[in-house]
């Protein structure tokens, strides 16, 4: 890391406090998801980075299927992810706002 965090590695930092468990090359995609669609990523988007991340750690596991063809109960699963992905993208939108307020 850097001697001052740069909005990357605060996002990822946030998302590793949010998501203690979650492993690093995820965390690193939900970060990208954070970047590109900050509160509009969707649990769709946040499968289809689970199943990249998957598709490498267990190619046959059965939820690597597009979300639409999961089910209800497996489809929530995705909800915590979109939610800390929001609370990322929050904090540093917060961070932002009072940086330029001390400007």
């Amino acid at each position: 890391m850097t001697a001052r965090p740069n909005y990357v590695e605060r996002i990822r930092d946030e998302l590793v406090k949010l998501l203690p468990d979650c492993d690093d090359a995820l965390i690193d995609l939900y970060t990208l998801l954070a970047i590109e669609f900050g509160t509009r990523t969707d649990a769709v988007m946040v499968h289809n980075a689970w199943s990249v991340w998957r598709n490498r750690t267990d190619p046959d596991h059965r939820s690597l299927i597009p979300f639409p063809f999961l089910s209800p109960e497996v489809q929530e699963l995705d909800e915590p992810y979109v939610q800390a992905i929001h609370q990322a993208v929050a904090a540093e939108y917060d961070r932002a706002v009072r940086e330029a307020r001390t400007r």
